[in-house]
This record gives structure tokens, sequence and C-alpha cells, in this order.
């Protein structure tokens, strides 16, 4: 039997790679979410072949420090959190300090980047886990990545990625939930040079559902605000008119996060039951925001999960915002009284229904 032995360090980055980084649009997420964190009013996400050749962010956030930038390239190295007792009151995106070492594993990443103290900017190049001695460089306020040939040096890993136009869609949608969660920061997409998304950043989510899904959903809106128990849900829902045969209008966020969650989705099409098909479902986007200490976003490496201490009672919150919303008397239909012969009465009438 082969002797146990510590794997090298790059070995085991490019296997932690794995957990972070599935897909392009997983290099998209984490550098956007690390754009937001810095404080940034504009992002510009720009791809060629789906993310896979190439992948530009530029953002005019805060920017990172000289002395700071082999560092942020190191696994669990993050300005986010001190000890674990920081866990409890995140309030940024990111936390767990891996996104840029897992990204420069499996990648040749270039970062050029500028805090507003610095007269200079930096330049710093890393392939394969293995860096370059970082440069001075004229560059703006903000960071810009470039992320080139991922999984370069994994083709397992590259030959199950999907067409280009398949990971553009990924990060395509990835990008609106982004939007849309963040509406006060002016959202760029450019995939093979053709603009695909620009948002104004004017921080009004219905101007942003305007201009990713079109006049008649915006035209078709409930505005939703609701507060309870130390709980505030703000946004939109969808009229009953406005549904789907899947869930890809279900926009929900906690705390500016996107998040997968099974209570809040079965809450969504539970308070919809009554005005929907059958396998048919609802557009909604809306915002919660709850104290921290009230829910656990380490679930997973993507932090795409979300898990709260009392999921029944967020479960019954969002059920009765919805009905609410969804019983407001506009909804309500109308019964109108109009002449027409009804056997077994003496007087003509008739009931027509107004429709959604």
């Amino acid at each position: 039997m082969p002797h146990i032995e510590l794997l090298d360090q790059i070995t085991i980055d490019k296997i932690a790679a794995g957990e972070v980084i599935e897909r392009p649009a997983s290099v998209v997420k984490e550098l956007v979410e690390n754009a937001i964190d810095a404080g940034s009013t504009a992002v510009t996400v720009e791809i060629e072949e789906g993310g896979i050749s190439l992948i530009r962010i530029t953002d005019n956030g805060c920017g990172i420090a000289k002395q700071d930038v082999e560092n942020a390239f190191l696994r669990h190295s993050t300005s986010k959190i001190r000890s674990a007792e920081d866990l409890t009151h995140l309030s940024s995106l990111g936390f767990r300090g891996e996104a840029l070492s897992s990204i420069s594993a499996v990648a040749r990443v270039e970062l050029i980047t500028k805090t507003r103290e610095d007269v200079f900017g930096t330049k710093y190049i890393i392939e394969g886990g293995k860096g370059r001695t970082p440069e001075e460089t004229g560059a703006p306020d903000g960071t810009t990545f470039l992320v080139r040939q991922l999984f370069f040096n994994t083709p397992a890993r590259r030959k199950f990625l999907k067409t280009p136009m398949t990971e553009a869609s990924h990060i395509s949608d990835l990008l609106t939930r982004l939007a849309l969660s963040h509406p006060d920061i002016s959202f760029r997409f450019i995939n093979n040079g053709q603009v695909k998304l620009h948002t104004s950043g004017n921080g009004k989510m219905k101007d942003v559902i305007y201009h990713i899904y079109g006049r008649e959903i915006a035209n078709n809106l409930i505005p939703l605000e609701f507060e309870k128990d130390g709980v505030r849900l703000s946004g939109y829902l969808g009229k009953p008119v406005i549904n789907r045969g899947n869930r890809n209008f279900e926009n929900y966020f906690v705390n500016g996060r996107y998040v997968r969650n099974s209570i809040l989705a079965k809450a969504i099409e539970d308070g919809y039951k009554d005005f929907t098909m059958q396998h048919r479902y609802p557009f909604v986007a809306f915002q919660i925001e709850i104290n921290p200490e009230k829910i656990d976003v380490n679930v997973h490496p993507s932090k795409m999960e979300l898990r709260f201490s009392n999921q029944q009672g967020i479960y019954n919150l969002l059920y009765e915002a919805i009905s609410k919303g969804l019983h407001e008397p506009e909804l309500i239909p109308e019964v109108e009284m109009s002449e027409i012969k009804v056997p077994g009465m003496s007087e003509k009438k008739t009931g027509k229904r107004k429709l959604l």
C-alpha cells in the first residue's frame, strides 16, 4: 500500500476549486460579489466564448491595497471576517476567503487594482496558482479582473462544460438576479462584444424588472411591503396572469443575497395556489431583510444555500404577505348584473366575472 503523504498546495487548491468553481458563471458570481462588497456603484462583465476563453470584470469599488494583493489569492484570506463569531452577523456577500485562490488555481488571472489613496495601481498575474511579482501600473480607482482559459490545467473539468451559448446563458441569468437584488448598482453585461444588459443603478427595482423582463411583466406587478416579527419584505409580486412552467420567474433575496431555499419556494407557490393552474409558477422579485443572527449562510461553498433558524415562522410570514397582496381589491373578482332570462326567476339577471 502506498505511503500516506501530504499533498502540495497547488494540488490542494485544484481540488478545492472544484467545490467553488463549477463553470464560468461561478467565476462571475464570486468576482461580482467581491465588487459589491467593495462598495461599487458600477460593474461591467465582459465575456467571450461563454466565459470559457475570457471573463473581464471591472468595478469602481474601493480597490485592493498593494501590500494585500498577493495575500488576497491565498486560501482563507479575507477582509470580511476575523473569527467564527463574525459568521453570525455577516453583512457581506463573501466571507470564506476561497474565491480568488480557487479561480487562480484553474485559470490564468490578471488583476489590475487601485485604491483611492494610491497614486498608482497594482498589476498582478497568477496562473495555475503560480504568481508573478506585482508591478506598478496606471489605473483608475477600482478593480479589473481578467480570467482567461478557465480549466486550462484541468482538462477533465473543461470537457464537462456546455456550449458557449449555454454557459453565457448561465452568466446572463446570474447577472439578472444580481441586478434585481442590487438596483442601486449599474450593471453592464457584454457578450462577444454585444451589450446584453445595462441597468441604470437608480435604486428602483421596478425599473430593473422592466429592463430585463419587458413591459408586460412590469405593467402587471403588485407592490409588496410587509413587516412582522423583525422581518421586512419589499419588492413585487406578479399578478397571477404572469406565470410560466418553471421556477425561473421566482427571484427572492435574503439580505441582498440571491439564494435557493425550499421553504421560501413553497411559501410562494402555496400563496399563489388558488390563483394559478397546477404546474404553473408565478413571477416574484422581493428582498427579505432579517437579522443575520437568524440565518446561516455557511451551508455550502457556493453560498447559494441558506437556513433559517425559524423555518416555520418564515414560511408563515411569507405566505401571509403573499396572500394579503393577492387579495387586494383590484384582484378580487367582481360580479355585475345585467338583463338575461334565467329559468325559474322572474327577474332578468346574469353574472359577468371580471377576469384577471
